[in-house]
């Protein structure tokens, strides 16, 4: 079906989707008690939710504030899948697929947000994720 909105349009949109329907079956195996499973699930949801929000605002400033808050909470979708791994619930190589969809999701947002922006803003850059052993995901 194609867009009917806008904010269905960009491709950090569709990936957000897809991500969230990669961790479905992710969140369908964690117990319902488990803190982080609820976490997961509404930062997954916050993504593509900021991301429309903030791509139906007016001014550049009010949509970097929607894209921030989009990345900070694909960043903890993804401290959260290395809480799944650290509490033995998940293996590395189970979230590797969502990690590698959230880097890309990212990267894409911090382009985004600099392309909606002054020039002011300080960056880090996308560091790629390792291993406590090392090991790059």
């Amino acid at each position: 079906m194609p867009p009917l909105f806008d904010h269905e349009k960009p491709h950090v949109y569709q990936r957000s989707i897809a991500f969230i329907a990669w961790a479905e079956s992710i969140l369908e195996r964690l117990p319902k008690t488990l803190d982080v499973r609820s976490q997961l699930d509404r930062a997954g949801t916050s993504i593509p939710l900021n991301i429309a929000e903030g791509n139906g605002k007016f001014t550049a400033p009010d949509r970097c504030r929607f894209f921030d808050t989009a990345r900070g909470s694909a960043l903890e979708c993804a401290a959260c899948l290395d809480v799944t791994v650290a509490k033995g619930r998940l293996s590395s190589a189970e979230i590797e697929m969502g990690k590698s969809m959230l880097a890309e999701i990212v990267a894409m947002l911090v382009g985004l947000i600099r392309a909606n922006s002054n020039g002011n803003r300080v960056f880090e850059d996308v560091l790629g994720y390792r291993e406590p052993s090392g090991e790059a995901l």
